[in-house]
């Protein structure tokens, strides 16, 4: 029964997905303050976690994401994966890893980002059969991260739900790809990116802030899916502590 329980759930997850249906949320309020000085590139560290091998969607995005952070000067970048049986245990897209890769690096700001599928209890990692949860990631980023300015891009279905209370800090910066009630798309097995880490992606070296990647990555996901025929959007979520407001993407 043990075994079976992990497969079914990610089974379910992989379905919700690819299905265009959901009821409406309330988009979370944004801080809004003076801005707030930039960790210098070289002083930001990155974990980039692809929870699911189901589509090459999420590996995709990992991957891109990191060129991305690296070519604006962000050397201590740490990639986890579930794709390979194979893989050793210290790459693998873990709870346990994240949270050692958080606290593993020195640096001046944090970013973690997670794609996979998702559910309204958390984000699905593969390689330990269930839901990595808020409370789980708010302790690993407090451990790990403590004060210092974070940025937290949560990439599923149901993402919002890692907008809450806990989570809610004043040095963080919450990108999530979905409400809590809504489900994401583009994870299907011919997706190159999601429709959300595309559009993240392609904004990423025009943006100066991360409010303002935030933003100009809601409304391009807002196109696509007009231009879909989706007719329950996701409605990408965005927090900004008092601290961090305006802070500035690496690089900028």
């Amino acid at each position: 029964m043990s075994l079976r329980i992990p497969l079914l759930l990610g089974l379910l997850l992989a379905s919700a997905c690819t299905q265009e249906t959901s009821p409406p949320q309330t988009r979370v309020p944004v801080s809004v303050t003076a801005p707030a000085p930039a960790a210098a590139s070289g002083q930001w560290r990155a974990v980039l976690m692809a929870g699911d091998n189901t589509s090459p969607a999420f590996d995709n995005g990992v991957a891109s994401l990191r060129d991305k952070l690296a070519g604006h000067g962000v050397r201590d970048i740490k990639l986890f994966s579930s794709s390979s049986p194979g893989l050793d245990r210290a790459r693998w897209a873990s709870a346990a890893n994240l949270s050692t890769a958080l606290k593993g690096g020195g640096g001046e700001g944090c970013i973690a980002f997670v794609t996979s599928h998702g559910a309204e209890r958390g984000i699905f990692l593969r390689p330990d059969g269930g839901l990595y949860t808020p409370a789980s990631l708010d302790q690993a980023l407090t451990e790990g991260c403590g004060t210092a300015p974070t940025v937290v891009i949560m990439s599923a279905c149901h993402s919002g739900t890692f907008i809450d209370s806990r989570m809610r800090k004043p040095n963080r910066v919450i990108l999530t790809a979905a409400a809590t009630d809504r489900s994401s798309f583009g994870c299907g097995t011919g997706n190159q990116y999601t429709y959300y880490d595309r559009c993240l992606l392609t904004h990423f070296d025009a943006a100066t802030t991360w409010r303002e990647l935030a933003e100009a990555t809601r409304a391009c996901v807002e196109v696509q899916e007009r231009e879909f025929g989706i007719r329950t959007p996701s409605m990408p979520q965005t927090f900004l502590g008092a601290e961090v407001a305006n802070l500035r993407l690496p690089g900028r």
